[in-house]
């Protein structure tokens, strides 16, 4: 396996490190100082617009997408250094450059699975960064980590499909940009499983459709994401070519989507790591306790080195996947993908726990970025699939597996 950068991605790279330094960086207190003014706002502040427009003019464009016509035709593998860098300031960058979730796994499958009216009516706005969109899957009534307990209905009347039931955790809905959702609910109740859902296109404002309320993550609203949306769907109707790829194919469709999102958000949170260790380092050499820097306590330095240690062993697992799902498809890639969904989440957030505990009362304060980077940490620890059954599949996985040498 070669992880070496290209030359295509070193530009890439160089140019993302000046634009974050040069834009991003200075954006943050911007973005922090809008909202804390605009309690009631969800969405981006304006200034986004502006880095939108920078990103766009330095050809930071859409880096996630695969494809020359549609990004900047990069590989999984290319792609993970640069979202990395978007890592590090999650809030803003990765919406700046339109690499943002869940419209990236949304673009994909728009660009994969759907007509070439869906693509007119809400591919093409979205590649342009006009709209946002969410993914409604997961719901409140069942344990939706094994998607198959997905109840919303999805029934067939005339020419239209009839949706009823009850999402929530659907990032941006409370956008007032976020235009479409991609519905997940049961066409087939009598189906084999993995056969009876499918996926739809519902645009916001549809009748019957309400977005109820935000669900916060451990306090935080996430306004500059649009909070994460608890929608009712009461008898809502929708044109039966609304249907995302084939009837009862949902499962496989969504699966197409949270594999590469999964390890885009370890990527990001690569970065996200990347920060907190630069934040300790600076913090432990210029702040004296009992006399000396917190620097020269051995307990600071053990803090340090794990975390350089395993933050560069949880990178190789994130590339090493990469580099599968380049070279032998995402399927083969689904063990290591897997296994760095497990472990990225579980290494950022012991080592923003010791950031914290080093910042001491400023590190569970908004006055720093630890509080934002353990909650993005842990919430990934159940989002796109909780560690448990990531954890079932590697067993089942290793298992099977022949061991290479024959033991008596």
């Amino acid at each position: 396996m070669d992880f070496s950068h290209s030359d295509k991605v070193k530009d890439l790279q160089n140019r993302l490190t000046v634009y974050m330094q040069d834009h991003i960086i200075p954006a943050e207190a911007v973005a922090a100082e809008f909202h804390a003014a605009n309690r009631d706002h969800w969405g981006a502040p304006p200034i986004m617009a502006e880095l939108k427009k920078e990103a766009k003019s330095q050809g930071l464009w859409n880096l996630f997408l695969p494809a020359d016509d549609r990004g900047a035709g990069l590989s999984n593998l290319e792609y993970a250094p640069l979202a990395e860098l978007t890592g590090w300031s999650p809030l803003i960058a990765p919406e700046a450059l339109n690499c943002s979730p869940p419209d990236t796994g949304n673009m994909e499958l728009l660009a994969k699975f759907g007509t070439a009216a869906q693509q007119e009516e809400w591919l093409k706005p979205l590649l342009n960064g006009d709209i946002r969109s969410c993914f409604s899957m997961t719901e409140p009534d069942v344990a939706s980590s094994d998607a198959n307990n997905i109840q919303l209905s999805i029934e067939k009347d005339g020419d239209e499909w009839v949706l009823n039931g009850r999402k929530w955790w659907s990032t941006a809905a409370l956008r007032p940009d976020c235009k479409v959702s991609m519905v997940m609910g049961i066409t087939d109740p009598d189906a084999p499983v993995g056969k009876r859902q499918s996926i739809v296109l519902v645009p916001f404002g549809t009748p019957g459709m309400t977005v109820v309320r935000s669900t916060e993550v451990l306090g935080f609203e996430d306004r500059h994401e649009g909070g994460h949306g608890v929608i009712d769907f009461v008898n809502v109707r929708v044109p039966l070519e609304n249907l995302l790829g084939e009837r009862g194919a949902g499962f496989a469709v969504a699966q197409a989507r949270l594999g590469p999102g999964r390890l885009h958000h370890c990527m990001r949170l690569i970065g996200m790591a990347e920060r907190a260790i630069a934040m300790m380092s600076t913090r432990a050499q210029n702040r004296i306790a009992f006399g000396v820097p917190l620097a020269d306590q051995g307990v600071v330095q053990g803090w340090i080195a794990d975390a350089r240690t395993n933050v560069n062993a949880a990178r190789l697992l994130v590339l090493q996947a990469a580099w599968r799902m380049d070279n032998e498809g995402n399927k083969a890639a689904r063990h290591d993908i897997a296994a760095a969904k497990i472990l990225v989440p579980q290494v950022v957030k012991a080592l923003v726990d010791n950031g914290i505990q080093l910042f001491g009362g400023a590190g569970v304060s908004q006055d720093t970025m630890l509080s934002v980077l353990y909650a993005q940490a842990r919430f990934l620890q159940i989002a796109d699939g909780p560690d448990e059954v990531h954890r079932r599949s590697l067993a089942r996985a290793e298992f099977k597996a022949e061991p290479l040498l024959k033991l008596s």
